[in-house]
């Protein structure tokens, strides 16, 4: 288990990182965003395994907000009901039309291209995070750039 100024110190590093990994699934729904990253930070407290760096740590932090945000998306609750109230946003995220590009792309594609572009991973760690072949991931990566370029409609 982790001290308090731990768990502290890894939410302060990394809250960003989790808020604009949940951003990807919920965009402007800012509640169910601020849910999930709530969750988060709640599964890291009950986690109990040594991080090896700061990079295990983002991570883990990225692959859980991936796995609660896709959860949330299949409960029944969320499939079926929906609030599209906007909030103030939690932390400073500016959305510009980049963004919002890669946030209308396939769910495959965004979130390779996120985590490639956005968050500087390389195709081998994208793959192992995701449990998906590097060739997958190349694949995701190619195919979102030339959905962006046609959505954008300029050189990338």
């Amino acid at each position: 288990m982790y001290s308090k100024s731990e768990i502290e110190k890894i939410y302060e590093r990394h809250i960003n990182t989790v808020y604009r990994t949940c951003f990807i699934y919920f965009k402007e729904h800012t509640q169910d965003l601020e849910d999930c990253v709530q969750n988060v930070f709640i599964k890291l407290l009950k986690h109990n395994k040594p991080f090896t760096d700061e990079n295990h740590e983002r991570a883990w932090l990225i692959v859980v907000a991936r796995n609660i945000c896709k959860d949330t998306l299949r409960s029944y609750w969320k499939r079926n009901i929906r609030t599209d109230e906007l909030n103030d946003l939690a932390v400073d995220f500016e959305v510009d039309e980049t963004i919002k590009s890669v946030m209308a792309l396939k769910e495959s594609y965004k979130i390779c291209v996120y985590l490639h572009y956005y968050m500087g991973y390389a195709v081998k760690e994208i793959a192992a995070m995701l449990n998906k072949s590097e060739s997958a991931v190349t694949a995701n990566l190619y195919k979102g750039r030339q959905k962006l370029k046609e959505m954008l409609g300029e050189e990338l």
